[in-house]
């Protein structure tokens, strides 16, 4: 009994272009929802939203205003000014995020160049062991030498372990809020009102 092998050649070949349509997925058709719009703020993390806005008010508002009033780029922009004031030159990469782990690029007079990621949370807002991964790789995208990671708040124990590891300098919210008050620019008392 002779069998026709070319046939069963086509069947399977048949028989896989369908299970291959089938697989596709289908193409889901956008409902339109009556109602109020999905907040576009950042995901929750350890119980919190962190500051969200893109928009950054003028330079002499943020250097009168404390930490806790400043928002991500406002924060960002705070620590361009500080830089340039100490001699740095400044480039401003990732202003209000979308930035691959790097905010600022800072370089000294000899031309070392830093990666800094600025992280403006609350003070119970913890930086995680991911975000020093990020700058420990993003430094190396960017050409750098050295990488900063400034916050707010503070870093989680398995993220400072990884900094050291790492060679991630990190400044947690008492260090920045301590040079920034020995920086005669920066007088968030001048924006309190008189009751």
């Amino acid at each position: 009994m002779h069998i026709n092998y070319w046939w069963l050649f086509v069947i399977g070949l048949v028989l896989g272009i369908i299970r291959i349509l089938a697989e596709q997925p289908k193409r889901k058709r956008k409902k339109r929802k009556s109602g109020p719009k999905k907040s576009s703020a950042k995901p929750i993390i350890n119980g919190t939203n962190h500051r969200r806005s893109k928009t950054c008010r003028p330079d002499d508002v943020i250097l009168k205003s404390s930490l806790n009033d400043l928002s991500g780029p406002e924060f960002e922009r705070l620590l361009a000014l500080y830089f340039r004031d100490q001699g740095y030159e400044v480039h401003e990469v990732g202003v209000g995020g979308n930035d691959g782990g790097v905010d600022l690029i800072i370089i000294n007079r000899r031309g070392e160049r830093t990666a800094v990621q600025a992280k403006c949370y609350a003070d119970h807002n913890i930086i995680p062991v991911q975000t020093v991964r990020e700058l420990s790789s993003a430094k190396r995208n960017h050409n750098c030498i050295f990488s900063l990671l400034i916050t707010t708040s503070d870093l989680s124990g398995p993220a400072k372990k990884e900094a050291e590891q790492f060679h991630v300098e990190y400044w947690h919210g008492g260090v920045i809020e301590d040079k920034l008050k020995k920086w005669e620019k920066w007088n968030p008392r001048k924006n309190k009102r008189l009751i």
